[in-house]
C-alpha cells in the first residue's frame, strides 16, 4: 500500500509540474465539456495544481490515466481525467463534480 501511495505521489507531482509549465494538450471532448460547463483553462490549471488522485487507471485500454479532483481559487470543484504516460499532459475530460454522478468530489453516487 505504501508503495502504491508513493507511486501516486510521484505521478501527481509529474502531473502538477506539467500543468504548472502549461505542457498540456486539451482534447476536443474536454474542450466541449469545458464550453458546456463554462470552465476555462485557468480554472482547470488551478484545480490540477492542488489536485488529489481520486482514481488511478494504470491499465486503461487507451493507456494509463487518472481522475483528479481539485478546487479552483474561487472554490469550484472540478474533476479532470488526464493521461499519465505522455511527455505532455493530455486532458481527456473536465467537469464539475455534482449529483447525480457524485455524492461528493471524491465519492461516486450509487
Amino acid at each position: 500500500m505504501a508503495e502504491l501511495d508513493a507511486e501516486l505521489n510521484v505521478l501527481l507531482d509529474q502531473i502538477k509540474s506539467l500543468a504548472a509549465d502549461e505542457q498540456i494538450r486539451v482534447t476536443q471532448h474536454a474542450q466541449q465539456e469545458m464550453v458546456e460547463e463554462e470552465i476555462n483553462i485557468d480554472e482547470v490549471l488551478e484545480a490540477i495544481g492542488v489536485a488529489i488522485v481520486v482514481e488511478n487507471y494504470p491499465e486503461h485500454r487507451r493507456g494509463p490515466c487518472c481522475l483528479l479532483y481539485g478546487r479552483t481559487e474561487a472554490g469550484r470543484s472540478l474533476h479532470a481525467v488526464c493521461t499519465t504516460a505522455q511527455p505532455v499532459l493530455i486532458i481527456i475530460t473536465v467537469y464539475e463534480t455534482k449529483l447525480p454522478k457524485w455524492k461528493s468530489p471524491t465519492e461516486r453516487a450509487t
